[in-house]
């Protein structure tokens, strides 16, 4: 199990979850973050202070957002587990989250 960014990221890249972080699992895209999968301790040390609620427990994503629990694996097919977002660069954001209009616009 692991813990999932969903839509409430999306344009938002607020960062204060990847501060918290003590893994450096949570790697960042060019709209939202994603949390590796395979890197997440589950700590939950990311939850509390992400300012807009976008990050859920796997088991605790609403079902409005349950593919972003696939989109945050997706994301890493490429990039691997390079063991921590501080040694790579801001990735392509996977096709799921390219197509959302921008969030935020009325």
């Amino acid at each position: 199990m692991t813990y999932v960014i969903a839509e409430p990221c999306v344009d938002v890249l607020d960062k204060a979850c990847v501060e918290e972080c003590p893994v450096d699992c949570i790697y960042e895209g060019g709209r939202m973050l994603y949390i590796h999968p395979d890197e997440c301790v589950d700590c939950g040390a990311c939850e509390p202070v992400c300012p807009v609620e976008a990050i859920f427990y796997e088991d605790d994503v609403p079902d409005e957002w349950e593919e972003y629990t696939a989109t945050n694996a997706d994301f890493f097919e490429e990039l691997g587990s390079p063991g921590g977002a501080a040694k790579t660069d801001p990735g392509e954001d996977t096709d799921f989250v390219k197509k959302l209009p921008p969030m935020g616009e009325d």
